[in-house]
C-alpha cells in the first residue's frame, strides 16, 4: 500500500510538471517587466494566456518541455504591450485601406509624390483621401499644399485632404462627382476656388467642430464587406506592428451603434481580433442622446460581457462616451478661438449622467478647456450629490488646460484623465493663439501623476492626430512636436520609464483592469512586445520609429518581423488591389 501510495504521488508529480511547461519562452532580453520592484530580467515563461514565470535563463529554461517554442531575444528590450487609452480602432479599421497616410512623411514633396501616384491607380469612381495624422510642420518645407498642387497631382480622379481636425481640401474632381460646379454657392464653412475665368478649382472647408469635414468624408464611397473586413485586420495588424496589444475604442462621429459595429463583432466571433478592445458608444445626433443612452442601456449588459479566457480576447462594450451630449463639446482646433459651450449644457448632460450613474455604466467626457471641464465637474458634482459615483469608472478625455483646482475636483470623485499627443501636431497653433506660457504645461501631466490621479496616455488616432503611440512617448518625454518645436517646458516632462506606464498598465488603471494586465510577471495575461530598438537608451529623435519584431496578445504570436517573421500568421494580401496601404503600408518611417 505505501509503495502504491508513494507511485501514485510520482505520477501526481510528474502530472503536474508536465502541465506547468511553458508553451512560449523568450530567453535572453532585456525585459522590463514594470513590476512593483521596476525589475529587469531575462526571460519570460507564458503557459495558455498567462505568464507563469519572470526572471534569469537558467530559471525560466527549466519551464522548457518537448513542446515549449523558444524565441531567443538576442538582448533585444522587451516590454509590455502597449495599450492606447484613447483610439478610434473600429470606425478607423473600416477606412484604413482607403486612406493614404501622411504620418511621418519628411517632405510635402514626397507626399505630393504619394498623391500623384495614388492617383494614377485608384479607379473609376474611387477617391483618393488622406485622412489626418500629419501637419505642415513635420514637411521640410513647413507649408501646407496648395490647391494648385493638389489638383496638378491628381488630375481628373477625385481627392478628398483632411488636415487634423480643422480643415479639408476637395480637388477639382472632387467638385465635380459632388456636382458643385460654377452656379453652386459656398458650403457651410467651404470656400470654392476659382480660376480667372469663374470656374472652380477646389474647395476648401475650415471649421471649428468638424461636423461639416466629417459629413463630407461620410458621403466618399465605402470599401465592400469583404474589403471592411480586410481593412479592419490590416489596421489591427499595423497597430499590433507599433507594439500595440490593447486600446479603448473611444467611438467617433459617424459611428453608429450597432450597425458600424457589424465588421468588428464578426471577427471577434471568429477570434480574429488582435488587440484588447473594450469600446465606449459616442452619443451621435444632437438632441436625441438620453433617448440613445435609454436604448443602448437595454440593449447591452455591461456586467455580463466580454471574457479574458484562453479562446477570446476582451471586445466589449466598457461605456458611454466621448461624447456624451453634443452641448458638453468643445473641439480642440486651436486654429479657432475657445467655444463657449451653450446654456443649455448642464440641463442636457445632467439626466444621461444620472441615467449612466443609476445604472452603472462608466463613461468618458471629451473635454479640452479648463472652462469647459469645470462646468462638467459641477453636473457630476451634483448627480454624486443625488446618486453617489461610489467607484464608478468614469474620466476626462484631452485636459489641456485643466487646472489644479479641477484636478483635485476629478480625485475627489474618484475620476481619472486620458491624455493625447494632440499637442504634438497643435503645438504651433496653440502657441500662435494662447502663446508660449500656456502651452508649457499643456496638458499637466506631471502634475496630475504627482496629486495621485489615475492618468492614461493615448494617441486620439486616427484624424486629430497619428495613431502612432511611440510619437506619443516622444512628445511627453521631449517635450517637442512633430515638427521639432519645444512646446512644453523640461520640468513638466516625464521620464521614459513613467511615461511608458502611461502607455503599458496606465490605461488598466483608469479602467480597474490592472491586476492582471500592464505588467510582465506571474499570473498576468501575456501581452508583450519585443523592440527594434532600445526605447531606454535610444536618442530621442529615434523614439517615433521604434517599432515591435514581436507582439503577443493573449499568449499568442499575433506579429513578426526580422528574425521572427516565421513565427506569425502569413500577413493576409491587401484589397482593394488599389488601396494605398497595399503600397504604402501606414506610419511612414523612411
Amino acid at each position: 500500500m505505501k509503495l502504491y501510495c508513494s507511485f501514485l504521488l510520482l505520477l501526481l508529480n510528474i502530472a503536474l510538471q508536465a502541465q506547468t511547461k511553458a508553451d512560449i519562452i523568450i530567453v535572453g532580453g532585456k525585459i522590463s517587466t514594470f513590476d512593483d520592484n521596476k525589475s529587469q530580467v531575462q526571460s519570460i515563461a507564458i503557459t495558455g494566456n498567462k505568464i507563469v514565470m519572470a526572471g534569469t535563463n537558467v530559471q525560466v529554461m527549466k519551464l522548457k518541455g518537448r513542446n515549449t517554442k523558444i524565441i531567443y531575444a538576442n538582448g533585444r528590450r522587451v516590454i509590455p504591450g502597449l495599450f492606447d487609452s484613447h483610439l478610434h480602432v473600429i470606425r478607423g479599421g473600416r477606412f484604413y485601406n482607403t486612406e493614404l497616410r501622411w504620418d511621418g512623411v519628411k517632405t510635402l514633396k514626397r507626399a505630393l509624390e504619394m498623391l500623384k501616384e495614388q492617383a494614377q491607380r485608384t479607379p473609376e469612381g474611387k477617391w483618393v483621401r488622406v485622412v489626418g495624422g500629419w501637419n505642415e510642420y513635420q514637411f521640410e518645407e513647413k507649408r501646407l499644399p496648395t490647391l494648385e498642387e493638389i489638383n496638378e497631382a491628381t488630375g481628373k480622379v477625385p481627392v478628398f485632404i483632411l488636415y487634423l481636425y480643422g480643415k479639408a481640401w476637395l480637388n477639382k474632381a472632387g467638385l465635380e462627382r459632388l456636382m458643385i460646379n460654377t452656379d453652386s454657392p459656398n458650403p457651410p464653412g467651404g470656400l470654392i476656388e476659382k480660376d480667372s475665368n469663374g470656374n472652380p478649382t477646389g474647395l476648401l472647408l475650415a471649421e471649428p467642430n468638424a461636423f461639416i469635414l466629417y459629413s463630407t468624408l461620410a458621403k466618399l464611397p465605402e470599401l465592400t464587406t469583404a474589403e471592411k473586413i480586410n481593412s479592419t485586420l490590416q489596421y489591427m495588424s499595423e497597430l499590433n506592428r507599433l507594439g500595440v496589444t490593447a486600446a479603448m475604442d473611444a467611438g467617433g462621429g459617424f459611428q453608429n451603434f450597432p450597425d458600424d459595429y457589424t465588421i468588428t463583432d464578426s471577427l471577434h466571433k471568429l477570434g480574429k481580433i488582435t488587440l484588447r478592445l473594450p469600446y465606449f458608444l459616442f452619443a451621435q445626433k444632437k438632441g436625441t442622446e438620453l433617448q440613445d443612452y435609454s436604448t443602448w442601456i437595454n440593449m447591452v449588459d455591461i456586467d455580463q460581457q466580454g471574457t479574458n479566457d484562453i479562446n477570446q480576447i476582451n471586445y466589449h462594450v466598457e461605456g458611454g462616451g466621448e461624447n456624451i451630449v453634443a452641448d458638453a463639446a468643445d473641439f480642440e482646433n486651436f486654429l479657432y478661438p475657445r467655444p463657449e459651450l451653450p446654456a443649455t449644457m448642464e440641463a442636457n448632460l445632467k439626466p444621461v449622467i444620472q441615467l449612466l450613474v443609476k445604472n452603472r455604466w462608466p463613461f468618458r467626457i471629451h473635454a479640452t478647456y479648463n472652462e469647459s471641464i469645470t462646468r462638467d465637474l459641477n453636473v457630476i458634482e451634483e448627480v454624486n450629490r443625488e446618486t453617489p459615483l461610489d467607484g464608478l469608472i468614469w474620466f476626462i478625455d484631452h485636459a489641456e488646460t485643466i487646472s489644479e483646482e479641477n484636478m483635485m475636483r476629478i480625485k475627489k470623485l474618484g475620476g481619472g484623465i486620458s491624455v493625447q499627443h494632440r499637442m504634438a501636431y497643435q503645438g504651433e497653433s496653440f502657441i500662435h493663439r494662447y502663446g508660449k506660457k500656456a502651452a508649457l504645461a499643456a496638458p499637466p501631466v506631471k502634475r496630475m501623476l504627482e496629486i495621485g490621479l489615475p492618468v492614461a496616455l493615448g494617441t486620439d488616432g486616427t484624424r486629430v492626430a497619428s495613431y502612432n503611440p511611440w510619437v506619443a512617448l516622444h512628445w511627453i518625454t521631449t517635450g517637442k512636436t512633430i515638427g521639432g518645436t519645444q512646446i512644453m517646458a523640461y520640468e513638466h516632462l516625464l521620464d521614459r520609464s513613467t511615461a511608458l506606464s502611461l502607455l503599458t498598465s496606465g490605461g488598466y488603471k483608469l479602467i480597474k483592469e490592472n491586476e492582471n494586465n500592464g505588467k510582465l510577471q506571474k499570473g498576468y495575461y501575456a501581452d508583450i512586445v519585443i523592440l527594434d530598438k532600445d526605447y531606454f537608451s535610444i536618442a530621442d529623435e529615434q523614439i517615433p520609429y521604434i517599432q515591435s519584431v514581436l507582439t503577443v496578445v493573449d499568449g499568442k504570436i499575433v506579429y513578426a518581423s526580422h528574425e521572427y517573421q516565421s513565427l506569425a500568421p502569413a500577413r493576409l494580401p491587401v484589397i482593394p488591389l488599389w488601396s494605398p496601404v497595399k503600397y504604402y503600408g501606414g506610419y511612414q518611417s523612411k
